[in-house]
């Protein structure tokens, strides 16, 4: 065990999914760990999460992936379809995804995920404190410091899962986030609001269409419909503060078919969320501080891999930490290095694609009806657009999947255009 009798082996800030993702994986190995929370008790806000097999593996690992099952909803099929026309372009049969890569493709209201971990920390003896909110890190000798408004927390690694808008990562990189001017209106609903209407109580489902998509699908054994509307936002582009409002949300959507805008008066009116991420940093490390989900690597949503990447961020720093572990000394320095040599190359890969994969779904004119033949003409059976991503997680860089290629609008491999399925929300 590493020295530091008096305190934490690990102190984390932030209290999310990221966090206690890992501290819960890094209490597996042996470490005692501390969680800092801003807020004055653990939750998360939001409605729907997708979760593919590249998370459900590692939760199945760590013990909670029953759990997560029996709160959450395991559909039939993942479909696409245009947002105008309102015909089917593409599908994934979720019992064969699950068959090809070992695991099952989920929906879990965020809630209900980050609680089971939650509950999984508390139960490992996890330490978790809350209204304390870090201003500052520092290095010290043998290890760092978070600092907040209560004082000083050292331990010989401080994890920053601060998100979007993290301190930490100011250490590393003086960027910003950057805004996509897309707005994202969310709704999770009891099911009998839809019942009379024209939805797939088993699938997901998105439309995608010019400039604007939407998202459906069933949470919580199907008691609760969660819906997502997405579009972009005109008064964004013109540079104005007051932007993503309920009126644009209506026009966004008023050339999409009737499955579509019957959905629309069900979406929460009174909030709204703006879509932001950052561009890829290729180091999260510095001394002993290392950037972890949101704050190394927050996504546009398309690719319905936030979450997921935060779990594999801390999976991946728990097997290198218990790799030094076998060997009866923790070398944290070579820890935090094998973590930095493989996630930001994974996630580069990620970011990029979900930029990539918005620009497809939102195609306009003859694009558009471009990528409608392009959807298609894929076969049922055609993974070779998600091996990369739902695959088993790399622990070194030799162990990335290959990217696929495309055809873009002119017929040319392309590396960049964007998978045709997936789905954000």
């Amino acid at each position: 065990m590493p020295e530091n009798s008096n305190g934490p082996d690990v102190v984390i800030v932030g209290g999310g999914i990221g966090g206690l993702a890992n501290a819960l994986a890094l209490t597996q190995k042996g470490l005692r760990v501390r969680v800092l929370e801003r807020a004055p008790e653990f939750g998360e806000v939001g409605a729907g999460l997708q979760i593919a097999p590249n998370c459900t593996r590692i939760l199945a690992q760590w013990g909670v992936l029953d759990e997560v099952k029996s709160l959450g909803v395991l559909p039939q099929r993942l479909v696409m379809k245009d947002a105008v026309g309102g015909g089917e372009l593409t599908a994934l049969d979720l019992a064969d995804v699950e068959r090809r890569y070992g695991f099952p493709y989920m929906v879990i209201h965020r809630s209900d995920l980050h609680g089971t971990l939650l509950r999984a920390c508390q139960r490992a003896g996890v330490d978790l404190v809350t209204d304390v909110r870090v201003t500052a890190y520092e290095q010290g000798e043998g290890g760092a410091v978070a600092v907040h408004d209560g004082g000083r927390e050292f331990a010989p690694v401080v994890i920053a899962a601060d998100g979007l808008y993290s301190v930490a990562r100011r250490m590393l990189s003086d960027d910003e986030p950057v805004s996509s001017s897309y707005v994202a209106y969310r709704g999770a609903i009891p099911v009998e609001q839809v019942e009379s209407m024209d939805v797939s109580l088993s699938d997901v489902v998105v439309y995608v269409g010019p400039k604007c998509h939407f998202v459906q699908y069933p949470l919580r054994h199907g008691e609760m419909f969660n819906q997502v509307a997405v579009f972009e936002s005109p008064k964004a582009l013109a540079g104005e503060e007051d932007w993503g409002t309920p009126d644009e949300l209506d026009a966004a959507f008023e050339e999409t078919c009737d499955n579509v805008r019957g959905g629309l008066p069900l979406m929460w009116r009174d909030r709204w969320w703006r879509m932001y991420d950052r561009d890829p940093i290729s180091n999260w490390v510095r001394g002993r501080v290392a950037l972890t989900g949101d704050a190394a690597h927050p996504p546009l949503q398309y690719l319905a891999q936030g979450a997921v990447m935060a779990i594999e961020d801390a999976w991946v720093l728990a097997e290198h930490v218990g790799a030094q572990l076998s060997r009866d000394r923790l070398d944290w320095d070579a820890a935090l290095a094998a973590y930095n040599a493989v996630r930001p190359q994974h996630c580069e890969r990620v970011l990029t694609t979900a930029r990539a994969w918005g620009e497809l779904w939102h195609h306009t004119g003859e694009k558009r009806l471009w990528r409608n033949e392009v959807m298609q003409s894929r076969d049922v059976h055609d993974y070779s657009f998600v091996d990369w991503l739902y695959g088993p997680t790399a622990l070194t860089p030799d162990q990335l999947a290959p990217m696929f290629s495309s055809l873009d609008e002119d017929g040319q491999e392309s590396s960049t255009v964007g998978e045709p399925l997936a789905a954000a929300g």
